[in-house]
């Protein structure tokens, strides 16, 4: 029986667009969505504890006045809320974090790395590649010099898997492409089961709800780079999953009500 949990983490909040963001064109009338709207997100990292490696997979969002000018207008870092902030008031320093896995290098997963002196770095092969040379279309994403500001993996050795592996016992990575070139989503065995750690292989839950007029098996997001792959992820995942709730999206706000009453997840309740 695995010992490990999984401990999510809020790094603050980032608006976003239901109809270009969260749901695919084609599903917009059977959603109902007739106006546009935005809400806000939490941005969500997750740490897991109990193994031989104290690991953390995505270190979050920039602050406020980054994210506001470079990417998405309304977005908020909360005093307290940057992840070695957080990782403090659990007792942990950002040097006691053994590895960081990273499900894709969009500027909202990669911050702060400076900060983790002690922590491997890894990602999946193609994510690191793209990162380094998107397309212009990419260029906020991952932070491109050619915006005039510096990414925060600048200068950082990060290793690189290239499928599916183990990274310690119980903590596997696989591909999970689509959202990205390289996203991967991270396995956790727990005493309560094995949960997936999906980064933006989907936004919200709504996003593994099928549409059976139109003979879809998701509602699949809006903002991928491949939206076969995208799709091929969502269903592997429904596949693995155990159920709704083994599934860790780094955008979910309802894990934020989850986080209140169980902060840590993965032990089985009394």
């Amino acid at each position: 029986m695995s010992n490990l949990t999984i401990r999510p983490i809020n790094t603050g909040f980032i608006p976003t667009s239901r109809k270009l963001y969260h749901f695919h064109h084609s599903t917009h009338k059977h959603l109902g969505l007739e106006q546009d709207e935005k809400v806000s997100l939490p941005c969500l990292v997750f740490l897991i504890e109990g193994g031989e490696k104290l690991i953390l997979v995505d270190t979050g969002m920039a602050w406020t006045e980054r994210a506001n000018e470079y990417h998405h207008p309304g977005s908020v870092q909360p005093e307290g809320y940057a992840i070695h902030e957080q990782l403090e008031k659990l007792g942990i320093k950002c040097e006691d974090i053994d590895i960081v896995i990273f499900t894709h290098m969009h500027w909202d997963h990669m911050f702060y790395l400076d900060k983790f002196v002690n922590a491997r770095f890894i990602a999946h092969r193609k994510e690191l590649e793209f990162a380094k040379d998107p397309i212009p279309v990419y260029y906020k994403s991952y932070e491109h010099p050619a915006l005039g500001i510096t990414a925060p993996f600048t200068g950082i050795e990060i290793e690189t898997v290239d499928g599916e592996e183990e990274i310690i016992p119980g903590v596997r990575v696989f591909p999970s492409h689509g959202h990205s070139p390289g996203h991967q989503s991270v396995e956790v065995d727990t005493e309560e089961g094995t949960y997936i750690i999906c980064g933006d292989a989907i936004f919200i839950y709504e996003n593994l709800d099928p549409i059976p007029e139109i003979h879809y098996s998701i509602t699949p997001p809006a903002r991928y780079a491949d939206i076969v792959a995208c799709w091929k992820s969502i269903e592997e995942m429904k596949r693995r999953a155990k159920g709704r709730e083994f599934i860790l999206p780094s955008h979910e706000p309802s894990i934020l009500e989850r986080m209140e009453k169980t902060p840590v997840f993965g032990k089985k309740q009394n």
